[in-house]
């Protein structure tokens, strides 16, 4: 069945390859941006002429989601053309890469601004809209950071997906009596074929850092680095993430899964995982609210 559908963060990455792969699933998709003008709007000429090229139904719009004002004009114009919003898919991010001690405070605000308020102000400016519909999806590009082995030097990041994390399992459970289902992606570290690691915000605090790179851990950034990718098979495609959401739309209401992992390296976050949210449905059970755990119809 068509969905109407928002992506955040479409501009690259994940984001832009799911946007692509539910488009031509049929699908309309608003493919959101910060900013469609960045790099000379290459992002969003790629998907008009991709949208007009195939006769799918594509559409690159601005929201960023750091800014209230943003996300609430990004879900009028949705509204406005097309007259509904079934799906939700919060995808945008960013990661920084370094010693912890050297980013600064404004550093991990601004990370968790993104990857976790950002989600926040999303949420308040669609789902007025999205309650009201009765059925609806909600879909979170997590991490496998969150619950599985952990290199060094990407704490902030690590931090702000599992505020993230946390924060879309309460959402999962508040808003399945309205009948939205949510569904939590669990990407793996994948090195080739996105931006994250390329575009990760280095410590403002170089003195700080220098320490580290000068002293005991010097060479262990790019160690940690060689390490992820020595893990990641060679036939590893970060389009199994598309393709996993796509599978994800197309599933009947009610049957999703609350997680799906899609991890080549196979860090163990999907074992760890898997015995956190069985130990969540057994409280739910016992304090008498499992419906809970499946949306209502």
């Amino acid at each position: 069945m068509k969905q109407t559908i928002l992506i955040t963060g479409a501009s690259s990455g994940f984001g832009a390859m799911t946007a692509r792969a539910l488009a031509r699933a049929g699908h309309t998709v608003f493919a959101s941006m910060r900013d469609p003008s960045a790099r000379g709007g290459a992002a969003a000429a790629e998907m008009e002429a991709l949208a007009r090229d195939e006769g799918v139904v594509l559409k690159p719009i601005a929201l960023d989601v750091t800014s209230d004002g943003s996300a609430e004009a990004a879900i009028r114009r949705i509204l406005g053309e097309a007259g509904r919003l079934d799906v939700l898919i919060h995808n945008a991010g960013h990661m920084g890469f370094g010693p912890a001690e050297a980013f600064s405070p404004e550093q991990l605000t601004q990370l968790y601004d993104v990857n976790v308020v950002g989600t926040q102000r999303v949420n308040r400016a669609a789902l007025p809209h999205m309650r009201s519909l009765g059925r609806a999806q909600m879909i979170w590009v997590g991490s496998s950071s969150t619950r599985g082995g952990t290199p060094p030097f990407l704490a902030p990041y690590f931090a702000a997906k599992a505020g993230m994390d946390a924060l879309a399992q309460s959402y999962a459970l508040e808003l399945a009596r309205f009948g939205i289902e949510t569904t939590i992606v669990v990407p793996g570290a994948f090195t080739k074929g996105t931006e994250h690691f390329h575009h990760a915000a280095a410590p403002a605090d170089a003195e700080r850092a220098g320490a580290y790179w000068s002293g005991p851990y010097a060479g262990a950034d790019q160690q940690a680095l060689k390490g992820l990718a020595s893990l990641e098979p060679a036939d590893a495609d970060p389009a199994e993430v598309a393709e996993a959401i796509v599978d994800l739309v197309a599933m009947p209401h009610g049957s999703r899964p609350l997680r799906v992992h899609i991890d080549p390296s196979d860090d163990g976050a999907a074992i760890v995982n898997g015995v956190a949210d069985r130990v969540r449905a057994q409280l739910l059970e016992r304090i008498g609210l499992a419906d809970l755990l499946h949306p209502k119809a």
